[in-house]
């Protein structure tokens, strides 16, 4: 058996024979062996752009309000342990270890992918730490996405959008279906989509989930410097814009708040905790801006909808000389569309390779670029290091770098810059 974190990774990467096999039949037979019963709140968030922001708000109010709170999110950026947090501290490698040798234990002949793994870990850490509150992220879909084995208490669905065509469906009424496969009947459900997919009402209606929908069970106020927030069931004022940047951080706040709300018999929540959580929070490669001159922006954006996000928000700056762009993406990704959304936002590409399977090469992305029609020029790098050494020699100090494209991308930004995550 595996003894150190990445031997385990190593294991379980090569324990199935798909990185995604989605259904819920396996990991359920294996919870059970394990007798996994959490006896707290649980907070499932879906969506395709934005569940990340969601989960970090939520973390960050509950956790300023004096809660013990387990945060599971995926993909992480750095090291795995980022995955799995309870009170906004990483789980250690050793409890990480141990929860795997027990899943690998209980599982006898029953195959299990990488993320089922440590779905079923997470909840182990988080049971064992005796949490408050436990937060659960969507790694694809909803419907038959391992975390969707733990009954939520109230789900939140962020945005709806085309990606993971390949699992999800092609159109966004079915990739709304999958989402939605996280409601529960009797409990409330919220999207913070301003288009709620019929699909995604209909399948609420059907199971007797309450669905609350952005624009009219909830809703937000923006003003110049402050917020208001109101719901069904209550209203906040006067709040402080939330720390992550964004133009869409409103639609994603007030989700949060929604489903804060929802559960405020068994975790009330003051509005100095509601501040301070919104103030406080924090979530690396979602528009975030490293100190330093040229100015760097990392975002994860891997999708035509969160690439028009970005640019929205690039818009929005002030304007500076020259903006490069260290660009790298999957191949199973719209890149074509992901290149669309920048128009003449940006001056010059700095277009590489990710060395894994489903990497892009850089000829693939400048073919994309040139098809989308995306203006500036463009150069081609072996790897992401590369690019992001060329940028820092040609930027001049009033100029800005963005990176984005994927989580690779920005993962190994923050390697080459140095920059960490605290743990």
């Amino acid at each position: 058996m595996p003894n150190t974190l990445a031997e385990w990774l190593n294991y379980l990467e090569a324990l199935h024979p798909k990185t995604i096999a989605l259904g819920l039949e396996r990991v359920a037979q294996v919870k059970q062996r394990l007798n996994l019963q959490p006896g707290f709140p649980i907070i499932t968030v879906g969506g395709t752009n934005g569940k990340g922001s969601v989960c970090a708000m939520l973390e960050s109010i509950l956790h300023a309000a004096g809660y013990r709170v387990g945060c599971y999110t995926s993909p992480h950026l750095l090291h795995y342990n980022e995955r799995v947090r309870i009170a906004k501290q990483q789980a250690n490698d050793t409890e990480l270890c141990a929860a795997f040798a027990e899943i690998e234990q209980a599982r006898g002949e029953t195959s299990l992918t990488y993320f089922e793994f440590g779905t079923l870990a997470a909840m182990q850490c988080f049971i064992a730490h005796k949490v408050d509150v436990a937060i659960l992220e969507v790694g694809l879909g909803g419907r038959l996405d391992a975390v969707n084995v733990f009954d939520s208490d109230c789900a939140v669905i962020a945005s709806v959008d085309i990606d993971h065509t390949d699992y999800l469906g092609d159109t966004r009424e079915k990739i709304a279906f999958e989402k939605a496969g996280i409601f529960r009947g009797g409990k409330v459900a919220i999207c913070a989509d301003n288009d709620v997919p019929l699909a995604m009402t209909q399948y609420a209606e059907k199971i007797g989930a309450q669905l609350w929908r952005i624009g009219s069970e909830f809703s937000f106020t923006p003003h110049q410097n402050q917020w208001d927030y109101r719901s069904k069931l209550n209203a906040r004022g006067s709040l402080p814009y939330p720390a992550l940047r964004g133009a869409f951080q409103l639609n994603n706040a007030s989700a949060a708040l929604a489903a804060l709300d929802v559960l405020k018999d068994r975790l009330p929540v003051s509005m100095e905790a509601v501040r301070r959580g919104l103030g406080e929070v924090q979530l690396a490669g979602r528009f975030q801006f490293v100190p330093g001159k040229p100015t760097l922006i990392l975002d994860v954006a891997h999708n035509p909808q969160a690439a028009r996000s970005l640019a929205q928000n690039l818009a929005g700056m002030p304007a500076c000389p020259h903006t490069y762009a260290v660009f790298a993406m999957l191949k199973d990704k719209d890149m074509a569309g992901v290149a669309k959304a920048f128009g003449s936002h940006i001056d010059t590409w700095l277009v590489a390779g990710i060395a894994t399977p489903r990497g892009a090469s850089a000829a693939e992305l400048v073919q994309a670029l040139r098809q989308a029609g995306a203006g500036g020029e463009m150069l081609s790098f072996d790897n992401i290091a590369e690019a992001v050494s060329y940028a820092y020699k040609a930027a001049g100090e009033n100029d800005r770098i963005i990176a984005f494209g994927s989580f690779h991308t920005v993962a190994e930004v923050m390697a080459a810059r140095g920059l960490s995550i605290s743990r």
